[in-house]
């Protein structure tokens, strides 16, 4: 009687464990994209960023992307590619987008596909797509040497894959991660996540190949990415390159605890 007590039991945790897998797989892209239905974004007449025009810019495979351009005060001043995290949120960023137009340069904040005012679907390829897009239409405007691709937490992947392909005056990865499947890995240490994750964003796979300066930016409270993660990538990225720790700063906070004047710097002296 007992060992038929025991193996219901196993049965039943098996069962379960099959279950908790079952709606972890089917539901990943959900909680690796975080699409947020109720951004404001999702007004075609809403504007990201005071002062910038709405742009609509096509994709290779026949999807239509949201963006908004602020062109830099100087025709010949930088212009950052930013390329969002989980969720986008891209008016939620004012102070973001405040220290950018105070600093004289430009932005273009792109929507990745399937989030506000963007056709399709996301997915890992699909925001690599994004991106080069979105790299295309800047460059038809800027040179190489104005534009700075910049990603935010999921975005420092597709930035990573990015910065691979194209040149440009620097990459900024703000709160980035090795991979995402490394993030699930340890958060999640019971699921077998390399084999169920259809969108791993391996970024410690692509930084070895940046042909252009790096600034790595992370809190080291950081409650989301552990700041590891940063650690890592900066010893796999080539010259030159920063490793910016910011105390006490979590995932979302390095821009109100002093980023941009960091950013300046940088640009402005890459090698030092």
């Amino acid at each position: 009687m007992l060992m038929r007590i025991l193996r219901l039991g196993l049965l039943a945790v098996m069962l379960a464990y099959a279950a908790f897998v079952l709606v972890m797989f089917v539901n990943q892209r959900s909680y690796v994209f975080g699409l947020d239905p109720s951004s404001e974004l999702n007004n075609p007449g809403a504007l990201a960023i005071p002062g910038s025009t709405r742009v609509a810019i096509p994709t290779a495979d026949g999807e239509t992307l949201a963006g908004w351009y602020l062109p830099p005060r100087d025709k010949d001043g930088p212009v950052f590619l930013f390329l969002h995290g989980k969720s986008g949120g891209l008016e939620r960023k004012k102070l973001r987008w405040q220290q950018i137009a105070e600093h004289g340069a430009g932005v273009l904040a792109l929507s990745y596909r399937g989030y506000p005012g963007s056709t399709g679907s996301p997915s890992e390829e699909g925001l690599y797509e994004d991106a080069r897009a979105a790299f295309n239409w800047l460059a038809k405007r800027h040179g190489p040497d104005q534009i700075v691709v910049h990603g935010l937490s999921l975005g420092t992947g597709v930035a990573a894959k990015l910065a691979t392909e194209v040149d440009a005056q620097a990459l900024i990865l703000e709160a980035p991660y090795t991979a995402i499947v490394d993030v699930a890995g340890e958060r999640h240490p019971y699921l077998p996540v390399g084999l169920l994750l259809w969108d791993q964003f391996p970024t410690r796979d692509f930084i070895g190949d940046v042909k252009m300066p790096v600034l790595i930016a992370h809190g080291n409270e950081d409650t989301v990415v552990p700041f590891e993660h940063s650690k890592r990538l900066f010893e796999l990225a080539p010259e030159p390159k920063k490793l910016l720790k910011m105390p006490g700063s979590d995932h979302n906070s390095l821009v109100r605890d002093g980023l941009y004047p960091h950013i300046w710097r940088f640009l402005a002296n890459p090698q030092g």
